[in-house]
């Protein structure tokens, strides 16, 4: 790749580490190892030894090579990108799977809630289709590293400083780690900041995605997820698939139960037991993939023809 790295640079394909310091490559590797050997109880604890090492580092920027048209980059010893080191580590493996598949495909992502561009990244490069991708995250932290990532990756996608909800309006945005910001909490949350609130349709409205385009709508909006379908009805009824979080700490599968018994999408999850898209036409399945409290889970949800026969297909 012919980038101009910041800071320490870490291929994924390869393990080789350039630009860092003795200290930096003994952490990265510290790092791989500890991902790899907390994974076996779903990264507890691995959180908080990259938040206190971080707490004693100088503030610095760490670029990992994803493959051949892809760079990634976040402040080093992050909390929750850190486990990339792991070469074995597959982050959501259920979109990485879709949108490998789909490579053949013109699609636009629309990436809600896309933190520091992880899914933008990737699918907007050469080895996932050179999609096209609208970038939607509410955070000013999490914007300008995400704007960041997005000039590291010759602007290929737009960038939107916006939350995804219900309704236009405003909300104040909470929450202690950038992987979990919220404006679901209450709006008398301390700290955080007023951000504004926009629906996907509206999105059709600006002329940010055309009325009739095929969209993958990947939604991670920490709660919000059923609000932002419901502001969606448009793209719901067109050529487009919802990828929506249903966390392991739901024993009752909310997102998934409302999806199944208040609008006409099918839907799918991935099951790691089988290796295949499941229809699911209950929530019982879940009960069982749905291994970990505390880690999210996807269901792909559309009531396009196309993607159904895809996910089948898969």
């Amino acid at each position: 790749m012919d980038r101009a790295a910041h800071g320490p640079t870490f291929d994924r394909a390869t393990g080789s580490i350039v630009g860092a310091t003795l200290l930096q490559t003994v952490l990265i590797h510290a790092f791989a190892v500890g991902a790899h050997v907390s994974a076996y109880w779903s990264y507890r604890g691995f959180g908080t030894i990259c938040r206190v090492l971080r707490s004693a580092l100088a503030p610095r920027q760490i670029s990992v090579i994803m493959n051949n048209d892809s760079v990634f980059s976040f402040p080093f010893a992050d909390s929750y990108w850190s486990a990339l080191f792991d070469r074995s580590f597959s982050y959501e493996q259920d979109i990485e799977v879709f949108l490998r598949a789909s490579r053949d495909v013109s699609y636009t992502l629309i990436d809600c809630g896309a933190n520091y561009g992880y899914w933008s990244v990737l699918a907007s490069g050469e080895p996932f289709g050179s999609q096209q991708v609208l970038a939607i995250e509410p955070s000013s932290h999490s914007f300008r590293q995400l704007t960041n990532n997005a000039a590291g990756n010759f602007s290929r996608f737009v960038c939107m400083k916006k939350a995804i909800g219900g309704h236009v309006g405003t909300a104040r945005l909470a929450g202690t780690k950038h992987e979990s910001m919220t404006i679901a909490g209450p709006e008398t949350a301390v700290g955080g900041e007023e951000v504004p609130v926009i629906t996907l349709d509206s999105l059709i409205e600006d002329g940010y995605v055309a009325a009739d385009a095929r969209c993958v709508v990947k939604l991670d909006v920490e709660g919000l997820e059923i609000d932002a379908v419901k502001g969606g009805g448009r793209l719901a009824g067109g050529d487009s698939i919802f990828i929506c979080e249903d966390h392991g700490s739901d024993r009752t599968h909310g997102v998934s139960r409302y999806f199944l018994q208040n609008t006409p999408f099918k839907l799918f999850c991935f099951d790691p037991a089988t290796g295949r898209f499941e229809h699911l036409r209950d929530v019982s399945s879940l009960d069982r993939i749905k291994r970990f409290r505390n880690r999210g889970y996807n269901v792909f949800a559309t009531a396009s023809a196309f993607w159904e026969q895809r996910l089948r297909a898969m």
